[in-house]
């Protein structure tokens, strides 16, 4: 997405535009409302009409069924947030629609009325889809093209994200589980309040960055119009188009209209994608977008596995791990609140961010292989490995009753590490593949990638009912391992196809560390 240069004189704090700060912080609170009423939906779905914090007392796999919609089009809707942006609004008045909508969400699911869940709901979605991917590129145009603060920069807003993340899932977890899941909804809708008010308060900051563009600027690039108007004379994808379009409409009958509306989303993409093919004129750029797209199915693959945090693995939390402590702690008790388990990861990345981005800067430097397939395809199997220790717990759960906490720690952990090696790549080698005049649209893709990876994830939540905890963990771990390896034993074609894409970088893993920023939930 698109964004002036600044040009102007900006006021500076610790050597980086004041404006950062400002940002910093509307993320943080955007973040902590966002985790904080992730961390207790599940379990506010699932648990008991009759208990004295009652909740809606769905089945498992009804509450993960919504989860896998919920999850799934936030990051959808980041799709028409960003193009509205681009062309209606600019970024910095998106983010502003996109807080106000948020609050608005947050505060409505604070009513204890099923018409006011499922439009809170709703007005979460579009909210994040608003604001979450404008704010990341006006973090970006702060900085002037080559300004070596900018990853530095992005390195702070990056730790205001996992900051939030981790508050929340201790504070409004703990709201929602101890005195009421309505109080925890409330919180997290104060919280972006707060977020608010500081992008409110700090516009005076921010005047020369997420502007709208200019008529000329806003027409440049792909057109959306243009590339399905070139699909009616094109035969061979027109076909393809269609009978994807005919097994969407099946789709409505037998699997009702959230899944046929899904299948024909799907169809469109695919077909712009073949366009896109089908448009691209050198061999160099069509090897590469073929290797773009290997790196669309790994970002499924991880984000299906990985989500199981917010779900299935949360649920676990709550029934089946012994959650005792040998001595009792303020306000809580001796019991952990099962909430709490969703702060590991934002505190694991705090933890290891560095660590992880510092050992691929050596190997990078060793000259051993640090590609970004490789990078990726390592993540996966490191985050499937997490699942290991998950078949574990379920294994000690069926042999005792209960099963102990630091089995979902050590997955957490895995999980982490995976991510670190994985997700913030992912982005920036997705932009160095994608053709210049589709970059844009490329974005949107891999945000609907993301989108489609949380589907997936509570797809295979549902299905833990049936099947069996032990049957899903063992499922994911071999199937992520199997195919990461695949990947693996394929690198030297793949890397060929990039066409040595990545060949004269030198030093990229601190602008990798960063764009964890663009990419996490």
């Amino acid at each position: 997405m698109a964004t002036r240069d600044v040009r102007v004189k900006q006021k500076e704090l610790f050597g980086h535009p004041v404006g950062l700060y400002i940002l910093f912080f509307t993320e943080m609170w955007e973040r902590f409302s966002y985790y904080g009423m992730r961390a207790i939906l599940v379990l506010y779905l699932v648990s008991a009409t009759t208990e004295g914090n009652a909740g809606l007392g769905w089945t498992q796999a009804e509450a993960l069924a919504l989860y896998g919609w919920y999850t799934m089009l936030v990051y959808v809707a980041s799709i028409p947030g960003g193009i509205l942006a681009d062309k209606v609004f600019g970024q910095k008045r998106a983010v502003l629609i996109g807080g106000i909508v948020l609050v608005a969400g947050h505060g409505i699911l604070a009513v204890e009325q099923m018409w006011a869940f499922y439009t809170g709901l709703g007005l979460i979605i579009a909210g994040v889809g608003f604001l979450k991917p404008n704010i990341s590129t006006m973090v970006g145009g702060l900085y002037k093209e080559g300004d070596i603060r900018r990853d530095k920069g992005f390195t702070i807003f990056y730790i205001g994200i996992n900051l939030g993340a981790f508050l929340s899932s201790l504070i409004v977890g703990y709201v929602g589980e101890n005195i009421g899941w309505h109080y925890g909804f409330g919180l997290a809708g104060i919280a972006m309040a707060l977020g608010l008010i500081v992008y409110l308060l700090g516009q005076k900051h921010l005047t020369n960055v997420g502007n709208l563009l200019s008529k000329v600027e806003r027409d440049e690039g792909a057109s959306l119009g243009n590339l399905f108007q070139d699909l009616l004379k094109s035969p061979v994808q027109l076909v393809i188009s269609l009978v994807l379009l005919a097994a969407s409409l099946y789709g409505f009958y037998a699997m009702g209209i959230a899944y046929g509306l899904l299948f024909i989303f799907l169809t469109i993409v695919i077909s712009m994608m073949m366009m896109v093919y089908k448009d691209l004129t050198t061999k160099v750029m069509k090897d590469r977008y073929v290797v773009m797209l290997l790196s669309f199915i790994l970002v499924i693959v991880f984000w299906g596995a990985f989500e199981q945090a917010g779900g299935l693995m949360n649920i676990y939390a709550l029934d089946n791990t012994d959650r005792t402590l040998p001595f009792s702690l303020p306000l809580i008790g001796n019991e952990v609140p099962a909430s709490w388990f969703q702060s590991l990861n934002a505190m694991f990345i705090i933890i290891f961010g560095i660590i992880v981005a510092n050992f691929w800067a050596r190997r990078k430097l060793k000259s051993k292989e640090a590609s970004s397939i490789f990078k990726m395809a390592t993540g996966v199997i490191i985050m499937g490995l997490g699942f290991v220790f998950m078949v574990f717990a379920a294994l000690q759960f069926e042999a005792n009753g209960s099963s102990a906490m630091y089995w979902l720690v050590l997955a957490y952990l895995f999980h982490t590490i995976g991510e670190l090696c994985s997700s913030p790549v992912a982005l920036s080698f997705i932009t160095k593949l994608a053709p210049v005049r589709y970059a844009s649209l490329m974005m949107g893709v891999y945000f609907a990638a993301t989108g489609l990876g949380n589907k997936v994830a509570g797809i295979v939540g549902e299905f833990a009912s049936e099947a069996g905890d032990i049957a899903i963990f063992s499922g994911i771990t071999i199937f992520t391992v199997a195919f990461a390896t695949i990947v693996l034993i394929m690198l030297k074609p793949l890397k060929r196809l990039t066409h040595g894409v990545e060949d004269n970088e030198r030093q990229l893993e601190e602008q990798e560390e960063y764009e964890l920023a663009d990419i996490k939930e």
